[in-house]
């Protein structure tokens, strides 16, 4: 499908081919524009796989498939399907507005930056479009080093110990996820393709066991608590767009790979363990709010309120049912659009002030208007306002947990009004609050509002927000085929022979 081909691959490897170009260019100007070009035609590339998609079929789309190490049954094998689809534009719309929003903050080893960028971006394009187990893993992988360069190098005060957690969690997950990949490799009789692998039938046991070593794995990158302390230091000591990427993209592989691999590999396991699932899921809404409440960092603030929305986004996936799934898979990318949106914000005003406590700011609105009109729409946005994007998957969760358990939708509610609590805290202090500290007078006439570069970032972010938010119908029409074909793994119908998964 599609009139380009190979088009996956081409989406996938022209950052990698920008970054190898970068490595012949000295001059940080022409390094800055090179990056910034090729992330561009990078995202006008990946529209296509939007135009052409055929949203009436669960059926993989888009599908390259060359052997590889044939002697393990080894594929270079891409599709994607109409959940993936979502992911790929988040991936490439976000790609080149972190090289925008670094074209000030980075100013040294530029060339180093957009190399780990671009080849970052590569990553986690290959993560969605991959379709054998070793090839996702190898792009799962791929994505430690440039992360860890990024968050170590250009970071913060304590950016080596941060980095260095971030490396550790994820690397024992990774280690449970390569353990279950070849155990289902010898369970699946020597196939690695992910498609086969979804509708081979596995022992209780089985699934018991390798539903846990891969939970375990993408819990750790969704963060889900208890595992989700590497977050928060990773964020405050992460460059804007590491963190733009870390909230934007990276936690969304851990849900992408609990939808992916979890639940429709291990359906009865999935289900077993779906109560205290839901449990955790809970926890971490209402923990997650609460320690945001009490941060006076507002980047803190908002890398805490991630373990609290991104709980909405488990808890949707494990109540197994439409709205549930769809509310979940929705506030994913939601998350991905307002979470980047907020962390762009206050990597802006850092950079202008050189402070991240909440306490500093009260004037924002008097010196920054523009900036304080955007900050505002994103905060309803984060919070779930009516005609924002946050809004539709929240309420679509909502309406899933009410169809399983009334008790659910209790927690799901206390767990909104703690965010819209912490989101208007910081808002309210920033933009309209008294600032007693002084520092009114030592920034007046000194700090600018955004400029143009910026504000292209934050317009394009905010038509997102609205157009998710007003016009939801088209997102969810993507995943509509895709979500009832995972419903019918999940509770044992008959599903379609893996041959007829694939579109050609």
């Amino acid at each position: 499908m599609g009139e380009i081909p190979n088009l996956l691959s081409i989406v996938i490897f022209l950052p990698l081919v920008g970054a190898i170009l970068l490595l012949f260019i000295k001059n940080v100007r022409a390094i800055r524009w090179v990056a910034l070009i090729f992330t561009v035609v990078d995202f006008f590339i990946s529209l296509p796989l939007l135009i052409n998609f055929d949203k009436t079929t669960a059926a993989f789309q888009f599908v390259e498939k060359y052997e590889w190490i044939g002697p393990l049954n080894i594929n270079y094998y891409l599709g994607i399907d109409g959940i993936s689809i979502l992911f790929i534009f988040l991936t490439t719309f976000i790609g080149w507005m972190c090289v925008l929003v670094s074209w000030k903050a980075i100013t040294f080893k530029v060339k180093e930056f957009m190399i780990a960028l671009l080849v970052m971006q590569t990553a986690m394009l290959g993560v969605f479009c991959a379709l054998d187990f070793v090839l996702f893993y190898l792009f799962w992988e791929a994505m430690l080093i440039p992360m860890y360069l990024i968050i170590g190098v250009w970071g913060g005060a304590r950016r080596l110990y941060s980095a260095v957690k971030f490396f550790l969690y994820t690397l024992a997950g990774s280690v449970l996820l390569l353990v279950g990949m070849i155990a289902l490799y010898y369970a699946a009789e020597g196939t690695f393709e992910i498609p086969l692998l979804m509708i081979h039938k596995y022992s209780f046991t089985f699934q018991i066991w390798c539903f846990i070593a891969f939970f375990i794995a993408f819990a750790i990158k969704v963060p889900m608590f208890p595992f989700h302390t590497w977050l928060p230091d990773a964020h405050v000591n992460a460059p804007t767009a590491g963190s733009v990427i870390l909230a934007g993209i990276l936690l969304k592989m851990g849900t992408y790979g609990l939808i992916r691999f979890s639940i429709p590999m291990f359906p009865d396991a999935a289900q077993y363990f779906a109560f205290p699932i839901i449990v955790l899921s809970l926890i971490a809404i209402v923990y997650g709010g609460l320690l945001a409440l009490a941060q006076t960092d507002m980047k803190k603030l908002v890398a805490y309120s991630s373990v609290s929305h991104m709980g909405f986004v488990t808890i949707g996936l494990f109540l197994f049912n439409k709205n549930g799934i769809e509310g979940g898979i929705l506030q994913m990318f939601n998350h991905g659009i307002t979470t980047s949106a907020l962390f762009v914000l206050i990597g802006l005003i850092y950079e202008r002030t050189h402070t991240r406590e909440i306490k500093n700011y009260g004037w924002v609105l008097k010196m920054m208007p523009w900036y304080a009109m955007f900050f505002f729409i994103f905060t309803l946005a984060s919070l779930g306002f009516p005609s924002t994007n946050g809004f539709i998957g929240e309420i679509l969760v909502l309406f899933g947990a009410y169809a399983v358990n009334q008790w659910f939708l209790l927690w799901l509610l206390v767990g909104i009004v703690i965010g819209a609590a912490y989101m208007l805290y910081m808002a309210e202090r920033m933009l309209f609050g008294s600032n007693l500290s002084g520092t009114y007078e030592q920034f007046k006439g000194k700090i600018t509002d955004i400029n143009l570069r910026e504000a292209l970032v934050l317009v394009c972010l905010a038509i997102m927000v609205f157009l998710v938010g007003l016009q939801p119908m088209p997102f969810l029409d993507f995943m509509h085929e895709s979500v009832q074909h995972l419903m019918n793994q999940v509770n044992g119908v008959d599903v379609v022979a893996a041959t007829s998964l694939i579109a050609h």
